[in-house]
């Protein structure tokens, strides 16, 4: 009996939810692995899953198991690369999840050089906006804003992005020009949907150290930021956007920023800026590979968007 495979074989299905599933992942037949399974069970003489032709569940015995052995696979991998690699020279496949819009703009572009300095991985980069699960899903890391933060994954602030109002000068020549936060509810604004659970995308400010939120009155939505941009380019209204989105269009005359400058009769509102995450399942998914993803993502980001105090 291979006792490691089959308790690879455990994991992974308990990860998928399915044997089919976990096959999937094995790249084995659900058959192979519904054996791998049953062998096991012989092999520790207790039932580890309730299994139905519809359902599958951890039985007690199954769910203790699981805990004391989910971490075996990533234990036996370190102690691989630290014996056959020296000087620990990650190796393997990285897989990277991330919002679509921060994947785009920011990581697509600094991923060949992160590539080139480590060839031995090999890196695969998930853009959505839903929250992935990392077990189930393979993902080494994800990278996260904080509405979208799990009680379940580590998470460290690696940046503090700034956000900017704005519009393009077409429409501010006919809206007018919002003087303050206060007067964006008489203005069309483009505002951002989580596809998750529906809502929206506050646009936060600070005053005076207090944050506050503005009120909208019409408004465009979406669930893709590029897409809220192109309306914004296109005289849509005025959006909220990333620096990271905003900057390029506001160089080319394309976009305005707003609230750069306080206004006669209000006090200068900081837009509140947007806290970006690294995230792993645990502390042993804190692997070589990740941590020298994290310090490149980290060295490449923090001269422009510091994350400021660590939390």
């Amino acid at each position: 009996m291979n006792l490691l495979g089959s308790i690879k074989s455990f994991i992974k299905v308990v990860e998928a939810g399915s044997i089919a599933g976990g096959a999937r992942t094995l790249g084995l037949s659900a058959a192979a692995v519904s054996q791998n399974i049953a062998r096991l069970e012989a092999h520790l003489e207790v039932r580890l899953l309730s299994r139905t032709t519809r359902s599958m569940a951890l039985t007690p015995s199954g769910t203790l198991y699981y805990e004391k052995v989910k971490h075996i696979e990533r234990d036996l991998e370190q102690a691989h690369l630290a014996v056959t690699t020296p000087d620990c020279e990650p190796k393997g496949r990285l897989c990277i999840a991330s919002s679509s819009a921060f994947g785009r703009h920011v990581l697509a572009p600094l991923i060949p050089g992160f590539s080139a300095r480590y060839p031995q991985l090999s890196i695969e980069l998930v853009t959505n906006d839903r929250r992935v699960n990392h077990a189930q899903e393979g993902v080494d890391v994800s990278i996260r804003i904080k509405p979208q933060l799990d009680d379940g994954l580590l998470a460290r602030r690696i940046a503090r992005v700034p956000f900017i109002c704005c519009a393009s000068p077409d429409y501010l020549a006919q809206a007018g020009w919002p003087g303050a936060p206060e007067q964006l509810k008489e203005h069309r604004c483009l505002v951002f949907r989580y596809p998750v659970d529906g809502r929206f995308l506050r646009w936060g400010f600070v005053r005076d150290g207090l944050r506050f939120d503005a009120e909208f009155a019409d408004v465009l939505i979406s669930d893709d930021i590029d897409v809220l941009t192109q309306m914004a380019v296109n005289h849509g209204g005025i959006a909220r956007l990333a620096e990271f989105v905003a900057r390029p269009y506001i160089e080319r005359g394309q976009l305005v920023a707003l609230f750069e400058y306080s206004q006669p009769s209000q006090a200068y509102a900081q837009t509140e800026p947007m806290d970006i995450y690294l995230c792993v399942a645990d502390r042993f998914a804190m692997t070589p590979k990740v941590r020298v993803f994290m310090d490149y993502l980290q060295a490449c980001l923090g001269s422009a968007w510091p994350a400021g105090e660590r939390e």
